[in-house]
């Protein structure tokens, strides 16, 4: 069933969670992403990085998204992840996705406000929802950016200047309108070459701000304990890929390393599909902390 942001936000809060976003570079992905949500019973977002473009194109994997939300047994979303521009989040609405994140967080505070208050009004307009970011959460969607990480995590000369300020944070969303946050508390995308310093107490800090669902990005190779306490501050929505494409290769890299005969290429994303909704499987109970 394909929705908007809203209710699942909605919800999310209700019952103190977050719902995985998961990127979708591939159909393979999409299918293992779907069947671990319908397997637990737990809605899910489908999230085309635009950073993935290079693999295949918005306009290509949208109708893919699109065809197994409408036919999913649970409510899922179709969000544009990390939109570069307005244009970019205007592409996904036309294509029919539900929700659009625009990243502006890279240039400064009041060009992040007007491009974004330009999106919300936009997207508003359609029943679309809006996902904005403040701060600066490091590195690359693909996973390859650990080296970059250090290196621009270096150029800043406090983590004052690199972290969601909650003062900010209000003011940004008063100004924008913006229906969910990326706030930056530590995370960082893609694989860690050393633990991430998190400051969780953050969220609570900006929750008492303002009340909107706050959004977790980088969260690969957090510990259970970090997540669940991330969710309980007020997360509501987690990014989640490194780790979900690595089960997939690793799945495959074994059962080749064992193959002694012809290798069917056929059997290779079987494989890796597998492995990926085993790992989606974990990722959505922990955001759920169904164990409390």
């Amino acid at each position: 069933m394909l929705v908007s942001l809203k209710p699942l936000m909605e919800l999310a809060e209700k019952e103190e969670r977050a719902i995985g976003a998961f990127n979708c570079p591939n159909m393979e992905s999409v299918m293992a992403i779907i069947r671990a949500a319908e397997e637990t019973g737990s809605p899910v977002i489908l999230n085309y990085a635009e950073v993935h473009g290079d693999l295949i194109r918005m306009e290509e994997i949208a109708p893919v998204m699109l065809r197994f939300a409408k036919e999913a047994s649970v409510p899922v979303c179709v969000h544009l992840d990390h939109g570069a521009s307005v244009e970019s989040c205007m592409k996904a609405i036309r294509l029919g996705f539900t929700s659009v994140m625009i990243d502006a967080s890279g240039l400064d505070y009041e060009e992040n406000v007007r491009i974004t208050k330009e999106v919300v009004r936009l997207a508003h307009a359609v029943d679309v929802t809006v996902e904005a970011e403040l701060g600066h959460i490091f590195s690359s969607e693909i996973g390859v950016g650990e080296t970059a990480t250090k290196e621009t995590a270096d150029s800043f000369a406090d983590l004052e200047d690199v972290y969601t300020s909650p003062g900010l944070a209000k003011d940004f969303v008063t100004r924008t309108g913006v229906d969910v946050l990326a706030i930056a508390f530590g995370t960082s995308h893609g694989i860690y070459t050393q633990k991430p310093v998190l400051d969780l107490d953050r969220i609570s800090a900006i929750k008492r701000e303002i009340d909107i669902p706050f959004v977790m990005h980088g969260g690969s190779g957090l510990s259970k304990e970090e997540f669940q306490t991330a969710v309980k501050n007020g997360i509501r929505k987690i990014n989640y890929y490194t780790y979900m494409t690595l089960a997939g290769g690793q799945a495959v890299k074994e059962a080749l390393d064992k193959q002694t005969g012809a290798v069917f290429y056929h059997d290779i994303p079987v494989i890796a599909g597998k492995a990926m909704q085993e790992n989606v499987k974990e990722a959505i109970e922990i955001f759920a902390r169904k164990d409390r």
